[in-house]
């Protein structure tokens, strides 16, 4: 029955995160905040919402470890998983791709994040430091879109034509007020039935809190990304694969963990500073020939990055 409830948990919080992103762009798009400032924010804050309200009921509920374990798990199988998956279908190619910025950005906010994770504790303070780099990088990108779309066309003519997630121009009110109400309800809902269920089967099966956020939890709430990294790399979008799994874990370690530490102190189990942490690490470093060194990401590379997240998840359960 938990595992079934595990499963609820984690299809309640999917709905519902693509419930908040919908109702919460078309609101936004109405009352004039400009696509560019939408697509930043608002989507990639609302896409993240289901690990977000995770952390914060794991760090409420006493369970830290599902907290961060769900974080640096994630981080972890977006880079092997979510890119190798789709490697494995078809290759990326990665080499056409400029992202040597935001990585940078990424591996900034991984390198913080692991220095913090030292002091034994993410509390209040702490937080802060994580959301003030977090409003850095997102400014530093508002900039730098801005930039560019300067050079190309108008920035305000583009903006009215930008494609947002979600947004859908003819959507009524009535609609935009049932998505914000299904996410808001349905993502604490989700929360509590994923990690209220996740605990029961931790202590079931004898293993840590911890060891269920980096894989049971980690794996689930990276299914959005995965999905829509296979649908990118179908369709030879390699800049939005490779984007999504940037984003992704910079919010990951800036917002999610900023956000739940200012609601509940989330201390640092030592597996996370002895392994965890520079396994996460080590598999960002694993892209910097296909941002740098203009490789593609092959169906053989896409092999390797799958084989070797199996090998982690086995040490982990191990």
């Amino acid at each position: 029955m938990e595992w079934l409830l595990v499963g609820l948990g984690l299809v309640i919080l999917l709905l519902a995160g693509d419930a908040l992103v919908k109702g919460a762009v078309n609101l936004s798009l109405r009352v004039g905040i400009p696509a560019l400032i939408v697509s930043l924010t608002i989507v990639a804050f609302g896409t993240s919402a289901p690990e977000l309200l995770i952390s914060i009921k794991a760090a409420l509920a006493g369970v830290p470890g599902i907290a961060m374990g769900n974080v640096v798990g994630s981080n972890t199988a977006n880079v092997l998983l979510v890119l190798g998956i789709p490697a494995m279908l078809t290759t990326l190619h990665t080499s056409e791709v400029n992202s040597r910025k935001t990585y940078v950005q990424m591996l900034i906010a991984s390198v913080l994040f692991i220095g913090l994770a030292f002091t034994g504790e993410f509390n209040a303070p702490i937080g802060l430091i994580l959301l003030a780099a977090l409003a850095t990088m997102l400014t530093l990108a508002y900039l730098d879109a801005r930039k560019h779309r300067r050079a190309e066309k108008a920035a305000a003519a583009l903006a009215d034509d930008e494609e947002v997630e979600g947004a859908d121009p003819d959507m009524p009110w009535w609609q935009i007020i049932v998505f914000l109400v299904l996410g808001l309800v349905g993502l604490p809902l989700g929360a509590d039935l994923l990690v209220d269920n996740a605990s029961v089967i931790a202590q079931r099966y004898g293993v840590s809190d911890t060891v269920i956020g980096l894989t049971l939890v980690a794996v689930g709430t990276s299914l959005p990304e995965l999905a829509t990294t296979v649908m990118a790399a179908l369709r030879r979008q390699a800049d939005v694969a490779l984007g999504n799994v940037i984003g992704s874990n910079m919010f990951n370690l800036l917002a999610i963990i900023g956000v739940a530490s200012l609601v509940a102190p989330i201390p640092v189990d030592q597996s996370f500073l002895t392994f965890d942490l520079w396994v996460m690490l080590a598999a960002s470093l694993v892209l910097i020939p296909f941002v740098f060194l203009g490789r593609n990401l092959t169906r053989l590379w896409g092999v390797i990055l799958t084989a070797a997240y199996v090998g982690y998840v086995v040490i982990v359960l191990s």
